[in-house]
């Protein structure tokens, strides 16, 4: 009895996530190569498969000449016309084959295949779309250390998270949850590797977007971001929109949306600066070149340093400055 390889393929398709196309290709390459191997390659062999019965048919194909020196691949006229009476000389003759027949062998060969296509399909899958999501924040599981780096599970992937782009003095433990930076995705003989980043200045950026919807609508820019992972990191915001203060939107209420990046980020300072034109301008105002221990503070809009809050004073009103006077906010 032949197997309906139709309910094969959708039972794979569903499970794997694998493209039907992919499948077919791998059970016609299957046979072809079972029965070329049984016929040690003499005959001119065709696998297709054929969907309305969900089966691999095999035909032989053969040239029709008037003499016969290859009965392999060569067909006498007369008995080519007792087949199709319209065959001529020259032609290519195409005859079924029984292709029930197989040994285990060849059953075998067809589930080796098989295995091979889906694992490189998913492979090729998981490579496309981690591929398309370089930039983006990813949540993920500790699974294990390597030589100091971490294996996060992603769900369908695994990806790494190396030493040089953790953040200093911070540690998790097997199956503590992580937030990450996607910062590069490669193919490997083993499969893609997917680097993740918590040292990335982009990080910050990718988080102040997830908190702040003004950035994710684009009436506030992060324009430049600079960062000491584990110490403190300083952005630079502009708003396309006059009413909408940009410093104001990424700190939030009492400090709330900033509050949120700096716990993710374990506590890690960050200073919120209003973007100007001056900055290209002028290398020493540069947000790229202003993350210094001593440059810590706020400052107002006549450009005098505000004074800094006391030790007592709440984190929350250390993070606000006061009202209308502030163009830049600090977080601990």
């Amino acid at each position: 009895m032949v197997v309906n390889l139709n309910h094969v393929i959708d039972q794979v398709v569903k499970d794997k996530g694998v493209e039907r196309e992919i499948l077919v290709e791998a059970l016609e390459s299957a046979v072809l190569s079972a029965a070329n191997k049984k016929f040690r390659n003499t005959r001119d062999i065709e696998a297709h498969y054929n969907p309305e019965v969900g089966e691999v048919e095999l035909f032989e194909f053969v040239v029709v000449v008037d003499e016969v020196q290859d009965s392999y691949k060569e067909i006498d006229i007369e008995e080519a016309r007792e087949i199709d009476p319209d065959a001529e000389c020259g032609d290519s003759l195409g005859m079924k084959m029984d292709s029930s027949g197989f040994s285990r062998i060849a059953a075998q060969t067809a589930k080796q295949v098989i295995v091979q296509k889906v694992r490189e399909a998913e492979r090729e899958g998981i490579y496309n779309e981690f591929s398309e999501r370089i930039g983006e924040l990813v949540n993920g599981i500790v699974r294990r250390y390597e030589r100091g780096d971490i294996i996060i599970d992603l769900g369908r992937a695994e990806a790494v998270l190396p030493r040089r782009e953790q953040i200093p003095r911070e540690s998790y433990r097997q199956s503590d949850r992580v937030r990450a930076y996607i910062a590069d995705v490669r193919m490997s003989p083993k499969g893609p590797q997917i680097i993740l980043s918590r040292a990335h200045p982009q990080l910050v950026v990718e988080l102040f977007k997830t908190e702040v919807p003004e950035i994710s609508e684009g009436i506030v820019e992060i324009v430049s971001c600079s960062r000491e992972p584990g110490s403190r990191a300083k952005i630079a915001v502009v708003s396309h929109d006059p009413d909408v203060d940009p410093v104001g939107a990424c700190v939030g209420m009492r400090g709330s949306r900033v509050q949120n990046v700096v716990s993710e980020l374990r506590s890690e300072k960050i200073d919120i600066v209003p973007w100007s034109p001056d900055m290209e301008e002028t290398p020493d105002t540069d947000v790229t070149q202003s993350v210094v221990p001593e440059d810590v503070g706020h400052f107002v809009e006549d450009g005098r340093p505000a004074p800094e809050p006391s030790v007592e004073e709440d984190a929350d009103e250390a993070i606000t400055a006061p009202e209308g006077d502030s163009e830049s906010e600090k977080a601990n």
